[in-house]
This record gives C-alpha cells, sequence and structure tokens, in this order.
C-alpha cells in the first residue's frame, strides 16, 4: 500500500496541466468519486490494523497535495484567461453608428414646441381610464358606437368599466377636474381602437389634442390658432379651411383640412387632386363638458382640437403606410436626421 502511495504521490508531481481539458482530466483521475485515491481509501480495509493509522496519514497527505495541485493549477489556468482576454486600451475603439430619433417622436416634439410658443403646457395622463373620464363627462350618450367592442378595448366591464383609452380628451377632463380656468394646455400620448390594421389605420397610434378654457373665447380664437400652426408646421405658404362636423364633446364641431405640400394646392393623387389634406377635428367646448367638471358655462367658453401624430407625420415625411412607424426596419428608421 505504501509502494501505491509513493507511486502516486509521483505521478501526481510529475502530471503536467497546460489547459482546462486536462484540468478535468486530473481531477476525474486522482479525486474524482471513482479515482486512485478513493480506491487506496477504499483498500484501507484490508491493512493490518498496527498500519492503518500510517497508512491513514499517507493517504490524507496523498489527497491533500492532489487538491492543492488542482487549486493552483485552476487558479493559474483562469490568470491565464484573464490576461489573454484583459483590455488593451491602446486599441483602437470601435465605431458607434449614430442613431436618430424616431419619426412619430419628431414630429411630437415638433408639434409640443409650437403650441410652447403660444403658452399651451403640457398634461399628461393614464392611458388605462375609467369610463367617466373617457367617455360620459366628454358628453359621450350610454348608447354611443364608441362604447361598442368594435371600437374600444375593454379591459373591466360591469359597474366598473375599465378601457384603454380612446383619446387623450380623458386627459383633458383631469385637468379641468383639477384646475379652475385660464386653461390652456395640449396632451400628447398614446391611444387605443380597435380597428384592423392597415396601410391606412392601426390598432394604437398617437394624439396631440388641446384644449383653451378663459372668458370670451371664440370660433375665431380657434381659427386663428389652427392657422398659426399649420404655418408653422407646413411652412408659411400653408392655409387651411374648415368644414362642419360632429363630436359629441364640441359644439360647434369642425375638421380642418390643409393645403396639400405636395402639390401646393395643384391637386395630385395624394390628395385626391382636391389640393387638401385632412389633418384634425376641433370645436368649441360644449357647455356639457364644462359643466361635467365643474366649470361656469356661462362665465367660461373654450375650444378644443386633436390631431394624429401619424398623420401629420405623413403629410410632412411622405410616409404612405401607418404600419411602417411601428415596424422597428431599420432601414425606415435610418431616413429620419433628427437629433439624438
Amino acid at each position: 500500500m505504501k509502494e501505491k502511495i509513493s507511486a502516486i504521490e509521483q505521478e501526481i508531481t510529475a502530471e503536467a496541466i497546460t489547459n482546462g481539458e486536462q484540468l478535468e482530466q486530473f481531477r476525474i483521475k486522482y479525486l474524482g468519486s471513482k479515482g486512485l485515491i478513493k480506491a487506496l481509501f477504499a483498500d484501507l480495509k484490508e491493512v493490518p490494523n498496527e498500519q492503518k493509522r500510517e497508512v491513514g496519514q499517507l493517504l490524507n497527505g496523498l489527497r491533500t497535495k492532489a487538491q492543492e495541485k488542482f487549486d493552483s493549477q485552476k487558479e493559474a489556468l483562469e490568470n491565464q484567461d484573464q490576461e489573454e482576454h484583459k483590455l488593451d486600451v491602446t486599441r483602437p475603439g470601435d465605431a458607434i453608428e449614430i442613431g436618430a430619433r424616431h419619426p412619430l417622436s419628431l414630429v411630437r416634439s415638433e408639434i409640443i414646441e409650437i403650441f410652447n410658443r403660444i403658452g399651451f403646457s403640457v398634461s399628461e395622463g393614464p392611458e388605462i381610464e375609467d369610463d367617466w373620464h373617457n367617455f360620459s363627462a366628454l358628453n359621450f350618450p350610454p348608447e354611443h358606437p364608441a362604447r361598442d367592442m368594435q371600437d374600444t378595448f375593454f379591459i373591466e366591464k360591469g359597474e366598473k368599466e375599465m378601457a384603454l383609452r380612446t383619446h387623450t380628451s380623458s386627459v383633458q377632463v383631469r385637468v379641468m377636474e383639477n384646475s379652475q380656468p385660464p386653461i390652456r394646455t395640449i396632451s400628447p400620448g398614446r391611444v387605443y381602437r380597435n380597428e384592423a390594421i392597415s396601410a391606412r389605420a392601426h390598432c394604437f397610434f398617437h394624439q396631440v389634442e388641446g384644449l383653451y378654457i378663459d372668458k370670451d373665447v371664440s370660433f375665431a380664437d380657434l381659427k386663428q390658432t389652427l392657422l398659426y400652426f399649420a404655418k408653422e408646421m407646413f411652412g408659411e405658404k400653408a392655409h387651411i379651411r374648415l368644414r362642419p362636423s360632429y363630436f359629441p364633446f364640441t359644439e360647434p364641431s369642425a375638421e380642418v383640412d390643409v393645403s396639400c405640400t405636395i402639390c401646393n394646392g395643384k391637386g395630385c393623387n395624394v390628395c385626391k387632386y382636391t389640393g387638401w389634406l385632412e389633418i384634425l377635428g376641433c370645436g368649441m367646448v360644449d357647455p356639457n363638458v364644462l359643466e361635467a367638471s365643474n366649470i361656469d358655462s356661462k362665465e367660461y367658453t373654450g375650444f378644443a382640437f386633436g390631431m394624429g401624430v401619424e398623420r401629420i407625420a405623413q403629410l410632412k415625411y411622405r410616409v404612405n403606410d401607418l404600419r411602417l412607424y411601428s415596424e422597428n426596419d431599420v432601414r425606415f428608421l435610418k431616413q429620419f436626421t433628427g437629433g439624438i
């Protein structure tokens, strides 16, 4: 037994370990559950009783020596690996490609900046709304089609209905509930509608809605505000026209068209040869909406408007498919050069 221990000890000393594979083979051969040292301990029962103490001490020393060699070689290999992968600070750095802001972010920021210049603050609210803020406070009657499942993503039905907001007008309600006129604010944000996805429609999109409430606010103020916006966004040559329309929360209401920026109003396939492109809806705030938020409709009047950011971006960048905005196609996004 002593001769076996001595021979294995010499083998351990002579073992050359230069890589991780050899280190693992060393561990299996000497320290594994079926290794040589384990086998020697199993044979210890065959040693005469008077020699067991001495042989046992030799075996313990052998196991300690094998373990120490394994640990030292493992540490040496790890240090060697770290040295090989050590960062060379003198090497030239990898080039980082400069990105660009998303076109919708560019347009949203530009819209906010335009209205900031004429005193509009920015208001934000939750994307999951209750019935009161999303519908009832905005003069939507109980039978209005927008409450039906085909238009709204309802999260909870019943006594307390919760839904993904269908417009950012819900933010305007929250502003009116928590402040008193004069109010001059815009509400940018993402909204959701249960619509089929196509080149002209999507189940989520972005809006910027505006609200101005004060004494003696008139429809003329609304028109001048929107004309200012159109000229700032589309250029000094831009013109607008207003067409009568209907919205539950405004009366009177109108759709706003801007002169086509592609053909300069002469007529093309984009504007369907009319020379005009629809950009937003607007109107005077319905007295019922003011009263629902505890604002005296006999003392105050106001106007509201709402536009789709995607629609404005389409006109500004001549994008013909709404789906491109959310597909994250780098080839599409690289075309926009706005700073980060």
